[in-house]
């Protein structure tokens, strides 16, 4: 057995997912098509492909105690100079999304990583173009705004061809949305994006 790429992420749903996908092949971004629109809890990490059974019970016990909680995306944000990336904020959830990564990267896992940056949850819609295509995303995102309640994460394995693929979905234990994801006005709307 050889190596594997994995990573897990909270899928953006439709039709968010494929509209924002879209918006960043629009600008220029050739790794649009092969990366599913998403907020990271694990970044890219090779592992064994040995280690996929652990990895994968792991992220059955992660889910078990994770609840459902609303996200939203609005606007833009930067991490220009440190790191060529324009992305969608997130501004509802970050507290979900940081408690489930910090599981799914603990030290007494079988995927313990460190990273690079302080986790922050976002969604790329640009990352490493040309200047004026990141401001061009900056500018023409921050309109945008998305709201759904979140139910899971998903675990993926980039294939040979960069192509991230979905091995396996991981619903929460806590089988009712919370109420203020439900009174969440406009949910599952997103507003017109300039």
């Amino acid at each position: 057995m050889g190596t594997v790429t994995i990573g897990v992420s909270i899928a953006v749903p439709e039709p968010y997912g494929s509209l924002l996908q879209e918006r960043r092949a629009g600008f220029g971004d050739a790794a649009a098509h092969g990366i599913p629109t998403h907020v990271t809890l694990l970044p890219p990490t090779e592992i064994d492909e040995a280690e996929l059974p652990a990895v994968e019970a792991h992220l059955t016990e992660v889910a078990a105690v994770g609840r459902p909680f609303p996200m939203r995306l609005s606007g833009t944000g930067t991490f220009r100079p440190l790191s060529p990336v324009v992305y969608v904020r997130v501004v509802q959830g970050a507290e979900g999304c940081t408690w489930l990564q910090q599981r799914v990267r603990d030290a007494s896992g079988p995927v313990p990583r460190e990273l690079q940056f302080p986790y922050h949850p976002h969604v790329t819609v640009a990352h490493g173009i040309e200047e004026a295509a990141m401001d061009r995303a900056f500018e023409e995102l921050a309109g945008f705004d998305a709201q759904w309640p979140c139910t899971g994460f998903a675990l993926y394995e980039q294939g040979a061809d960069g192509v991230w693929r979905k091995l396996r979905e991981y619903a929460f234990g806590g089988a009712v949305v919370p109420p203020q994801a439900g009174a969440l006005r406009g949910l599952g709307r997103s507003s017109a994006v300039s």
